[in-house]
């Protein structure tokens, strides 16, 4: 099991980062396009909030061992998006806090026999319970950039560029889809080979911006980037 308090004081951060960028944002902001097809940058904050409450669910099932669900559906969770992508800023920020902060209590107490416990993904795979907070912090950061304002890859911590990029390359070995012999950050410990193909190497956080398409330089000499991301992680696939 990872350390978890590692991991949850990566959260704080991170969220500290993303409640500093809502208190920015005004309401024609919100009306304005996000990174992601088809959503404003009110959906991304909508699913932001959602995602805290969905992960709350989670740790409670394991901390109960009685199931609770992360969405109750695909369609209540794409509902429950699109409902609220047209509030107000003033209302979105207070509910994102209000959803933070319930959240790290609940990862916070915690009891050691539950973090474990198998769960399920919103797609049906299955993972233990401390996976839900590498599932959050990825949410956080990927996410946040998607906001299109001002965060951007440049700005992923290293200990996130670092776990990503693991658990991405990792992905990628089982699954292919990536017409690269090996993938190696310049700047930190990560080095996967991948199979025929040639090297691509550049700093952690270029690599990771083209692997998850969120920015980072264009080199024409590098292979598309996988098509999916994130894929399941190696160590917990679909069976």
């Amino acid at each position: 099991m990872e350390d978890v308090r590692e991991t949850l004081a990566e959260i704080d951060a991170a969220s500290e980062r993303l409640t500093a960028t809502a208190a920015k944002l005004t309401d024609r902001d919100l009306g304005e396009p996000s990174r992601l097809p088809g959503w404003t940058r009110g959906h991304v904050l909508a699913h932001l909030i959602r995602n805290t409450d969905s992960c709350w669910n989670l740790l409670e099932w394991a901390r109960t061992g009685v199931e609770v669900p992360q969405y109750p559906s695909d369609a209540a969770r794409d509902a429950g998006v699109e409902t609220n992508a047209g509030r107000p800023i003033a209302e979105l920020r207070a509910e994102l806090r209000v959803a933070v902060e319930r959240f790290a209590l609940q990862a916070g107490t915690m009891p050691a026999s539950a973090w474990p416990v198998m769960i399920r993904a919103r797609a049906g795979w299955p993972h233990p319970a401390w996976f839900v907070l590498n599932r959050r912090w990825r949410e956080l950061e990927a996410h946040h950039l998607d906001l299109a304002f001002g965060y951007t890859h440049t700005d992923w911590p290293r200990a996130y560029v670092e776990w990503e990029l693991t658990d991405t390359l990792g992905a990628v070995q089982l699954d292919g889809g990536l017409a690269a012999g090996r993938v190696r950050a310049t700047d930190m410990d990560v080095d996967v080979s991948l199979g025929e193909g040639s090297e691509v190497s550049a700093p952690g956080h270029e690599l990771l911006g083209w692997l998850t398409g969120r920015g980072g330089s264009v080199h024409e000499e590098w292979p598309a980037a996988p098509s999916a991301w994130p894929l399941p992680t190696p160590g917990w696939r679909p069976s």
